[in-house]
């Protein structure tokens, strides 16, 4: 087996280079079309994300804990279709590409429908049902991002398509912002708006993004059912991974509220409330290629943890009583931090411990135990930031962080953390 293995990564590492032996870049065609779709859905999706808050909070009436909910909701609902979507993507064989389509289609639909939602039930029914176009995608997506890199530069790919992600996320409330300085009945320009740029990026998935074919199976691998997925939590290092993950979920602010919170500590215009996530977002970019490449290097379980110790000194920035003008550029910094040494580093390591046949219903595992999680915290800190205020819900929030780090730091995979040796070899795409 370890004959086998090492053969399969001299093989994938030779991928890489041409037969001048010189060497390329370690992107593949796919990771960048896959990004370019990303970064234009985020452009659409991140201007509601941006004014969504104060729609809601402020426009709307709704307390906290309303907003608490729907929060929940537009972060944690898409859980219950991940698997579903990673299913499809693997029963499929190739299909990664039209199931990821069809979440990006109907993520789209939903933009026009928050014209029509005053009150909390439609308003929660369209963020549900968006949310379900993002469960369906995000796992064949991930899976397509895997398969086209080598394990060697598996980090680096997910930090390149990260970096265009947010580079969209980084448009978008600069975008929404414009159109609400620039119209009369803001809100529903932005959701307009919106709505035609996501559907420029299904075009562009349609059109640039290759089919893919399916991924050549292990010898006396299974068809890919749901229970061969949920089998995939028998190996040791997918399961630590995934409880791991909802672990620190649980303990993870939403970006929303953390906005939110600097609003109150900082007294920023609502006119201006737009531009906070453009922050973490330019954080995002800069580091998540360079964080990717060092988690290549050092170790991605590693890098994920230093993640979430960033998101935790930026908890205890607002709970401390600084209020200098620095504020909050530091904590919009270490949130970027954060999502750059996380998001595609989960993903990353997850691969790393599924079976190419199985990919996207495995990399769905784990973004469905993170999301769930998520949802919760969205849920519990809403709830106490209604019943005892803001920072002691805050406070709670970072205890649950340190202690869900400690456990963590506990549980962590014990496999090596370079991936090398990766369980299942797959001969990756020719990089660009």
């Amino acid at each position: 087996m370890y004959v086998a293995d090492s053969r399969a990564t001299a093989s994938a590492a030779g991928a890489v280079r041409s037969r001048a032996g010189r060497r390329l870049p370690a992107v593949a065609p796919t990771v960048l079309a896959l990004g370019t779709v990303s970064l234009i859905t985020d452009v659409s999706s991140e201007m509601v994300t941006a004014v969504l808050p104060l729609y809601l909070v402020a426009g709307l009436g709704l307390s906290p804990l309303g907003f608490g909910l729907l929060d929940g909701v537009y972060n944690g609902v898409s859980a219950l279709v991940r698997l579903a979507g990673g299913h499809l993507a693997d029963r499929g064989g190739g299909r990664h590409k039209w199931v990821a389509g069809a979440g990006y289609a109907l993520s789209a639909a939903c933009k026009p429908l928050l014209l029509v939602a005053q009150t909390l039930t439609p308003i929660g029914l369209v963020l549900a049902v968006d949310r379900t176009g993002k469960g369906l995608r995000t796992a064949p997506r991930d899976a397509l991002i895997s398969l086209s890199s080598t394990p060697e530069t598996r980090g680096r790919a997910f930090g390149v398509h990260r970096a265009m992600d947010t580079a969209g996320a980084l448009l978008g409330p600069l975008a929404a912002f414009l159109v609400l300085r620039t119209t009369v009945d803001g809100y529903d320009a932005v959701f307009t708006v919106s709505f035609c740029v996501a559907v420029a990026g299904v075009l562009v998935l349609v059109l640039f993004v290759p089919g893919g074919a399916a991924a050549p199976r292990d010898r006396g691998a299974g068809r890919a059912t749901l229970g061969a997925a949920f089998a995939l939590l028998r190996r040791r290092d997918l399961r630590r991974i995934t409880v791991c993950a909802l672990l620190l979920g649980l303990a993870t602010v939403s970006d929303s509220f953390v906005y939110l919170l600097l609003q109150r500590r900082l007294g920023v215009p609502d006119r201006w409330f737009a531009l906070l996530p453009l922050g973490t977002a330019a954080a995002f970019l800069l580091l998540a290629v360079p964080l990717g490449r060092i988690a290549d290097r050092v170790g991605r379980w590693r890098m994920f943890l230093g993640g979430h110790l960033a998101l935790l000194l930026a908890y205890g920035l607002l709970l401390s009583s600084w209020h200098g003008p620095a504020l909050p550029y530091a904590v919009l910094l270490l949130h970027g931090a954060f999502y750059a040494a996380t998001d595609g580093v989960l993903m990353a390591a997850a691969a790393d411990s599924v079976p190419p046949e199985l990919r996207s219903s495995g990399l769905a595992l784990v973004q469905t135990g993170q999301a769930l999680a998520r949802f919760t915290c969205s849920l519990s800190f809403g709830a106490a930031w209604t019943a005892w205020g803001d920072r002691a819900a805050l406070t709670g929030s970072a205890v649950a962080l340190t202690v869900c780090g400690l456990i963590t730091l506990a549980l962590r995979p014990l496999a090596p953390e370079s991936p090398v040796r990766p369980p299942a070899p797959h001969p990756p795409e020719r990089p660009a």
